[in-house]
């Protein structure tokens, strides 16, 4: 029995490390070409070796997603290749500051809305007809609990996880009568250098492993996931029904 994402095409952002990594390598597992992702040219490669173990393959992309004009041309890389997309995980995120939002740096706001939303809103913009083009296309967002929490002092990062939850539920409307389906994911407290950076004090060997994570991940990204427009939140492994305005 073939495996559940044979010849299948995966796009994933921040492929090389943590989630992200984690998550290229399970798609690969289950039979995905995986397109990885990310800044970080070190971590790609450790990424490939990791998947070419599995007997897989991968195509690394060392890109800075706020290169926006790359990612277009990332687009048209991918529709020559393959002329199609299977699935998309937009996981790339920065954490940006972690301060009173009056002390938060113009620059550093930005920055953090140029990586978090506007360059997930560029991956629709350019990878849209590709996931047209699929039979089946899968598109999964990292989301956060602090959207719904808002807690103190998490300005940016929780206002940029909000508008992409936003987005994609726009997103995931927007493509209700196509192939296309639209999911977020919040992953909850996993061993990150994210989660260390935010949380300096706790223990890391209390949190989840971004592979149990990844496992979730990928159920999201399967042709028989039919759901749309709805956030996984893990660990209690339930969707959360959003109602479209009345």
């Amino acid at each position: 029995m073939p495996p559940p994402l044979a010849d299948r095409i995966a796009l994933v952002t921040g492929a090389s490390r943590g989630i992200g990594y984690a998550t290229a390598l399970a798609l690969a597992g289950a039979g995905a070409h995986v397109i990885a992702v990310a800044r970080t040219a070190g971590g790609l490669e450790e990424l490939d070796d990791a998947i070419k173990a599995l007997g897989r393959s991968a195509t690394l992309v060392p890109l800075d997603l706020k290169d926006y004009e790359g990612i277009d041309r990332l687009a048209l890389a991918l529709h020559e290749r393959f002329g199609r997309l299977d699935v998309l995980v937009g996981n790339a995120a920065i954490l940006g500051p972690l301060s009173p939002l009056g002390h938060v740096e113009a620059r550093a706001w930005a920055d953090v809305m140029a990586v978090n939303v506007t360059a997930n809103w560029r991956l629709i913009c350019a990878l849209d007809q590709l996931l047209k083009f699929s039979d089946a296309g899968r598109v999964v967002f990292i989301s956060s609990g602090v959207a719904a929490q808002t807690p103190a002092y998490w300005g940016p990062y929780t206002v940029s996880k909000a508008a992409l939850e936003a987005m994609a539920r726009t997103y995931a409307a927007e493509t209700a009568s196509t192939h296309v389906r639209v999911n977020l994911f919040t992953p909850g407290a996993v061993r990150t250098r994210m989660r260390a950076q935010a949380m300096p004090g706790e223990d890391p060997l209390s949190l989840e492993t971004p592979d149990k994570v990844a496992e979730k991940i990928v159920q999201l990204c399967l042709p028989s996931m039919q759901q749309s427009g709805k956030i996984y939140v893990y660990p209690k492994r339930a969707f959360l029904q959003f109602q479209p305005p009345a």
